[in-house]
């Protein structure tokens, strides 16, 4: 054994044998060489260190470490257990009595029992068979203690460590793996990673993973087209001539090994590998033809007028196969293009700008088609990739059209009807047909033009007036269309755009209509004046306003004075003037030659003012012509209004008041008692109904009457307020008469103060039974008997019904 001395320096220990013993360890050494390996070996003894001692010279020892070796224990041991490890002893169990104990996972931890000791004898045992994989090591501590329990010996450190056996086979994550590698790439390119984990110990061979490739499919261009590393798992290729398009995908089959790939001894697992060839551009697309040819009608755009189809051997809708067409040469100003259908990659040639068959009877192009992804390096154009195509125009009838759209013309407002203003024609583009124009109007709001049918004079049907609200701008304008009498016909519009010149055909009117001012002249006080005039300059202002010299009374009372020129200022020449609302004429004269004028109306309200120069409330009315009398009946009758709407609110208030301390009444014909009910079933009688009787007889016993709670229970409706409580009735097994017990249910009733104000249905503790009267089914009834009903006659006219019916004889 070995000992740590106190300054940390190892010591070994032997210990002295017999010759007996070292004959006896020679001849078992022998045996362990020939011994199977399920041999175990004698167990060793782990010996607890020596405590401190006192030397004679009163020194104290320093007590050395022991270094206890590891046990080591295979996994996957067959037994059998228990089966003992080592053996663990004290120097002290030649005096006294030793107990020994271990403690640790796997002894009294989870997992448990898998370590047990002889606690008299020190020796330890495994008890079951270990596994690497989910525990490699154990730490346990070993105890002794006397037969009191106290410690003799400090506890020592007892490390098991598990031997890896090769359980366990090499596995893959997965069972497929998916890479690529692009086609025509050269020997040793990279291709894929595979790797397998092994559980057993990686640092013995029983964990050391070796790959190799079992198979491949398909074989072509040979069986061997990659390789793997046997330690790394890395997939590369081995040799050229991957070609997509003839294989585009291959199968191969990884074997896994462990023991490093030691097919007697190691355990194997496989997993397959999908490995795609990508695509490169190494196909160059082909036109199935060298010429194309379509036709497309002049003036029309978006429209598809050659196909032209293509073949690429690269992967369908990948950039090496999607086809781009460019028109090189033919179309100089640009009328076409060529669109890729993206599922058949075909190219339609389409128009974009209108072709004139009158220009341009036919086009001859040169197409040329490539991919969207250039070529692989190394990979040439093919000659196939250009192609001519020609496209015909088909002339059709165009319509006409009006050279110069819109026209524009100038004339002054108020030309007369009659007059010719100018000549709106027309032109065909189709030159190398004969057809004749014919013209009409499409649009004229104010009705003022007409135009021959044959030439496009264009003459007014009425006076052209600028201020028409058809005029924009001072510009009329007016559609018209232009048919010739081709096959089919076709038409044209033009816009012509008279632009109207302003005379002096309009007066100004005066602004505003209504004013008002004070009753006193004041430095201030005044009316600010203008005039409105349809026309426009020079016709307009500056504007002359004056007073009219009859009345007299208009120049005696007013007064105009000019601010500017457009605005005046009417204000009064008199001190004082009665307020009351006045109409004060005003000519006012426009700047026009000559110039018009126009005599116009404004009526000014003359009322009191405040210090600040507004009118009065009071002011304004008896300007507008109330009297005193007039303002006071609308005061009274505001006041009475008033007073009717508060009357209706306090009896509105009032009625609601009466409404809710009033009794609640129902309506007599709503009573349902003591009234006739009429139903329209009565039913085959009691004879024909599967009645229970039972219900209506004396029960024979009242236990589950006399424990019900005191007082009388409501079923109708539940009480707002304490029930009243009410005498239990006796429980006398045959009452006398069953009314008496009626007639005290229906006393509680009225005298129950939660009960609603009317009668409802009410469940009574008890209904007796014996009734003296029997069963009504024992009653027999016969129609074949004689019987009289002559006597319903005396009983009334209620029953006269009933009399007729049964005592009107035979007859009846």
């Amino acid at each position: 054994w070995q000992e740590r001395d106190g300054n940390g320096k190892m010591e070994s220990y032997e210990k002295p044998v017999t010759e007996e013993e070292g004959k006896g360890g020679e001849r078992k050494e022998k045996e362990e060489v020939k011994a199977p390996p399920e041999f175990q070996a004698p167990p060793t003894v782990i010996m607890f260190p020596r405590q401190q001692e006192i030397s004679s010279k009163g020194l104290r020892r320093q007590k050395r470490d022991w270094v206890i070796p590891p046990v080591n224990v295979p996994e996957n041991s067959r037994g059998p257990f228990p089966q003992m490890l080592v053996s663990i002893r004290s120097d002290q169990d030649r005096n006294i009595s030793i107990r020994y104990s271990i403690t640790g996972v796997g002894a009294d931890q989870p997992p448990n029992e898998v370590f047990s000791i002889d606690p008299v004898a020190g020796k330890m045992f495994v008890t079951k068979p270990l596994d690497r994989e989910r525990r490699s090591s154990y730490h346990l501590r070993a105890h002794a203690v006397n037969m009191n329990g106290e410690r003799v010996e400090s506890p020592i450190d007892l490390y098991i460590y598990v031997i890896d056996m090769n359980d366990n086979r090499p596995e893959f994550k997965n069972q497929v793996y998916n890479g690529s590698v692009d086609e025509g790439s050269k020997p040793g390119t990279f291709v894929m990673h595979l790797a397998a984990f092994d559980h057993d110990d990686n640092t013995t061979a029983n964990g050391m993973v070796r790959y190799r490739i079992l198979s491949q499919t398909p074989h072509s261009p040979i069986p061997n087209m990659f390789t793997i590393n046997s330690e790394t798992g890395d997939i590369v290729t081995v040799a050229a001539g991957l070609d997509r398009e003839k294989v585009s995908q291959y199968s191969i089959i990884v074997q896994a090994t462990d023991m490093e790939g030691n097919l007697n001894f190691g355990l194997s697992n496989t997993a397959t590998a999908i490995i795609s060839v990508t695509d490169i551009n190494d196909n160059p697309p082909e036109l199935t033809s060298r010429t194309f040819s379509g036709e497309v009608p002049e003036n029309r755009i978006n429209v598809a007028v050659a196909n032209l189809t293509v073949i690429d051997r690269d992967q369908p809708r990948s950039p090496n196969w999607n086809a781009v067409y460019r028109i090189i040469s033919g179309d100089p100003i640009g009328h076409f293009t060529i669109i890729t259908d993206p599922h058949t990659n075909d190219g339609m040639v389409t128009v974009v700008k209108p072709v004139d068959f009158e220009q341009n009877r036919a086009f001859m192009l040169t197409v040329v088609v490539n991919n969207q992804a250039p070529l692989a390096s190394g990979i040439q154009s093919s000659l196939q990739s250009t192609s001519g195509v020609t496209i015909s125009v088909v002339d059709i009838n165009e319509p006409p059209f009006f050279p110069t759209n819109p026209k524009s013309i100038r004339f002054e407002e108020g030309v007369p009807a009659g007059t010719s203003l100018t000549t709106f024609s027309a032109s065909d583009p189709d030159r190398f047909m004969q057809q004749s124009i014919r013209y009409s109007k499409l649009a004229d709001p104010a009705e003022w033009l007409s135009i021959n049918t044959t030439n496009g004079q264009i003459v007014t049907t009425a006076t052209l007036d600028r201020e028409s609200i058809f005029v924009k701008n001072n510009i009329y304008e007016a559609t018209f269309l232009a048919v010739d009498n081709g096959s089919p016909m076709a038409s044209g519009t033009g816009t012509l755009q008279i632009y109207l010149i302003d005379v002096n055909d309009n007066a100004p009117s005066l602004l505003p209509r209504e004013s008002q001012i004070c009753e006193r002249i004041n430095r201030n006080a005044g009316i600010n004046i203008t005039a409105a005039d349809s026309d426009t300059d020079p016709n307009v202002g500056p504007f002359v306003f004056e007073l009219p010299t009859f009345p007299a009374s208009i120049r005696r009372n007013w007064t105009v004075s000019r601010l500017n020129g457009d605005y005046a200022r009417l204000s009064l020449r008199i001190q004082y003037l009665k307020p009351g609302v006045y109409e004060v004429p005003v000519i006012v004269s426009d700047s026009g030659n000559p110039p018009l004028s126009n005599r116009s109306i404004i009526k000014v309200k003359v009322c009191p003012c405040d210090e600040n120069g507004d009118c009065t409330l009071v002011g304004a009315v008896a300007a507008a012509g109330l009297g005193t009398g007039a303002i006071i009946a609308i005061l009274i009758c505001i006041i009475i209004l008033l007073s009717m709407v508060l009357v209706f609110v306090v009896w509105m208030k009032r009625r609601e008041k009466e409404r809710q301390t009033k009794q609640l009444l129902i309506d007599p014909e709503d009573d349902v008692r003591d009234n006739i009910l009429k139903y329209d079933e009565e039913g085959g009688g009691e004879e024909d109904q599967d009645y229970d009787l039972s219900q209506l007889q004396q029960p024979d016993s009242l236990e589950h009457i006399i424990s019900k709670p005191l007082g009388v229970r409501r079923v109708d409706e539940r009480p707002i307020i304490p029930e009243s409580q009410y005498p239990i009735r006796p429980a006398i097994p045959h009452p006398g008469d069953i009314g008496d017990f009626i007639n005290e249910g229906l006393r509680a009733a009225d005298n129950d103060p939660t009960a609603p104000p009317y009668d409802s249905l009410l469940v009574f503790d008890y209904e007796g039974s014996g009734s003296t009267a029997g069963s009504v089914s024992s009653l027999n009834s016969s129609s074949t008997g004689d019987q009289d009903y002559d006597y319903l006659n005396d009983w009334g006219p209620r029953f006269k019904k009933l009399a007729d019916m049964y005592g009107g004889g035979e007859d009846d």
